[in-house]
């Protein structure tokens, strides 16, 4: 049975997955706490901005496949699998023009349709070896 949450991250992820942000960004709400932006980035909606617009400068056909989505009263966790091809500068590493596939897992806590709070932890050291950033 799909709840109104996990509708919600679907319509999210494929807007994503269409290569269109704002629409992506719909998700959270401007003041989100969002606890994966680094620390130099600004908080809420205007940081996941320069986030996964780095992402998908860096990874143009960026692609999320959903593997899990778990509701909870008002959390989400959501297992994904992100691939697509490095072909931009990511974080100061050149483009290497190889594939990636790495796995991450997200907690998401809504108030009525919009994430306020999310947690996320990405494999960065696979991502970093795949692009050959750091030796296998």
């Amino acid at each position: 049975m799909t709840t109104n949450l996990e509708s919600i991250i679907r319509n999210a992820v494929a807007f994503f997955n269409n290569g269109d942000l704002e629409k992506y960004l719909e998700l959270y709400a401007e003041d989100a706490a969002l606890h994966y932006l680094p620390p130099q980035l600004p908080g809420g909606a205007a940081g996941a901005r320069l986030f996964y617009g780095m992402f998908m400068a860096a990874f143009p056909d960026i692609y999320i496949d959903v593997q899990d989505i778990l509701v909870d009263g008002d959390r989400t966790a959501v297992r994904i699998i992100l691939t697509g091809t490095h072909q931009g500068e990511l974080m100061g590493i050149p483009a290497s023009g190889k594939p990636v596939s790495v796995s991450a897992i997200s907690i998401l806590r809504f108030a009525g349709s919009k994430c306020v709070e999310r947690w996320s932890e990405l494999d960065m050291m696979g991502l970093m070896t795949q692009i050959g950033a750091v030796p296998a």
